[in-house]
């Protein structure tokens, strides 16, 4: 997908309507037209960044803070008891619109709206260490 067909660009630019929830310099922030329930917000960056990989330096910070106002304002106004941030990167993780963004899903007790997280374990401890070894070195390679 490029920047010329990509939804949450031409929603950036006004060619495609949205219900705004949010708007900065950086970051831009509406409802979800299939929420996964009531007051579900997208929170995206302006400048198009297809997975997180690709977010430029310096931009995380307005994500954070527009998603720490909605989350506020969730609990405030739609009665969200809770809210999660949830954010996919590339198909395999369940990402759809290749321009980076968050959903901010207000929870309430109970709800059910995200069941499908199955807590694993490792083998061992030793396994455990040595893909964390591995995770730090190549971090650490990646500046």
């Amino acid at each position: 997908m490029t920047v010329d067909n990509c939804i949450f660009c031409k929603i950036i630019k006004g060619e495609i309507p949205c219900a705004k929830v949010y708007e900065d310099q950086d970051v831009l922030a509406f409802l979800d037209l299939n929420p996964a329930a009531p007051g579900h917000t997208l929170v995206l960056p302006k400048k198009h960044a297809a997975t997180l990989l690709d977010l430029e330096p310096g931009t995380g910070d307005s994500l954070l803070q527009a998603m720490r106002k909605i989350g506020g304002a969730l609990r405030d106004v739609a009665g969200a008891e809770g809210f999660n941030c949830v954010q996919n990167n590339f198909a395999s993780a369940g990402q759809e619109v290749m321009h980076l963004h968050w959903h901010v899903i207000p929870r309430r007790e109970g709800d059910l709206v995200i069941t499908a997280w199955r807590p694993g374990k490792y083998a061992d401890m030793a396994q455990m260490a040595q893909l964390a070894g591995q995770l730090l070195a190549a971090v650490e390679k990646s500046g």
